[in-house]
């Protein structure tokens, strides 16, 4: 098959375009590039696979030959209030706008990323797909708008699109504005870290591999229009996870309590429900392993000349 991932020198996006690559399939990868973090790191992410330079807000995403777009491209992040919203509308509700019309016209499957940020404080948990979408965050808010216009674009022009809505995604390449990364960061550099809020609020933490697999399963078996959660078996709060990376790096982390940022959730729990139903899918991975796993990769950085 022949596959564009948007959002292809991401960390979750460039793990899923090996992942394809790997099983034969021709991956075309495209990114802007942004200075959301520092673009280095995703010419890291990139390197192997191939990645053009595309702003997709005003730039034509080609799909002659292509079989399906994975369209995991955006601006990331709950802290999204204040002067940067003009990015997250660009880069998320614009963008997101022209993937859907191009994909419509071409009849080409899309695969959307979405975020458990639409939620917001939820009104219950586990939570269902179908629970109210109440987002607390300008970031959850352009999400939200990304899949009503996907919805739009369906019911107006037969695009076929499926949503999966991500759950606290975690492993190598993870994005150093988040928190496990930057308390991996601390723990490698014996630094302290600044820990927003009592620590007690709580995610489906989800091993980027387990996401990546549910990635492809819904690009191949999913009914258009279905929308699933994309989460982790396993619920911990912020202290839990503390506890299990010192536990792995044989460090003590130095707290640096602080009030709740604005934006974050008190708690996200996925209900997989429908996923593990439909497409067979659940995440396999333990947050010890995963967490593992990503300390291996984030010390050995650290300590790299």
């Amino acid at each position: 098959m022949r596959y564009v991932v948007t959002g292809a020198a991401g960390f979750i996006g460039s793990q899923l375009a090996e992942a394809l690559v790997a099983r034969g399939d021709e991956v075309v990868g495209v990114d802007c590039f942004t200075d959301y973090y520092d673009p280095s790191l995703k010419e890291e992410n990139a390197a192997g696979l191939d990645v053009a330079r595309l702003d997709l807000a005003e730039q034509e995403l080609e799909l002659d030959g292509i079989d399906g777009v994975f369209h995991l491209a955006g601006q990331p992040g709950v802290r999204s209030f204040g002067d940067v919203f003009e990015d997250y509308v660009r880069r998320n509700l614009l963008a997101s706008r022209r993937v859907f019309e191009t994909a419509a016209a071409a009849g080409v499957r899309v695969v959307f990323a979405s975020s458990s940020s639409i939620y917001g404080e939820a009104e219950r948990y586990p939570t269902p797909e179908d629970t109210e979408p109440r987002p607390i965050s300008p970031y959850g808010i352009t999400k939200l708008g990304c899949e009503h216009l996907a919805n739009a674009y369906a019911k107006e022009f037969g695009l076929d699109v499926l949503v999966l809505r991500y759950f606290t995604f975690y492993g190598p390449r993870q994005r150093p504005d988040m928190a496990l990364a930057r308390i991996m960061g601390a723990l490698a550099r014996g630094a302290s870290f600044e820990l927003y809020g009592d620590g007690l609020q709580s995610r489906s933490f989800t091993y980027v591999a387990d996401g990546v697999t549910a990635n492809i399963a819904a690009m191949e078996r999913a009914p258009a229009g279905a929308v699933y959660n994309v989460g982790g078996g396993e619920e911990a709060t912020m202290r839990d996870a503390i506890a299990t990376l010192e536990a792995v790096s044989g460090r003590s982390l130095d707290l640096v309590e602080l009030p709740a940022a604005a934006g974050d959730v008190r708690r996200t729990s996925a209900d997989t429900t429908r996923v593990e139903r439909d497409l067979g899918w659940r995440a396999t991975t333990s947050l010890e392993d995963g967490l593992r796993a990503q300390w291996d990769w984030a010390s050995v950085r650290v300590a790299a000349p």
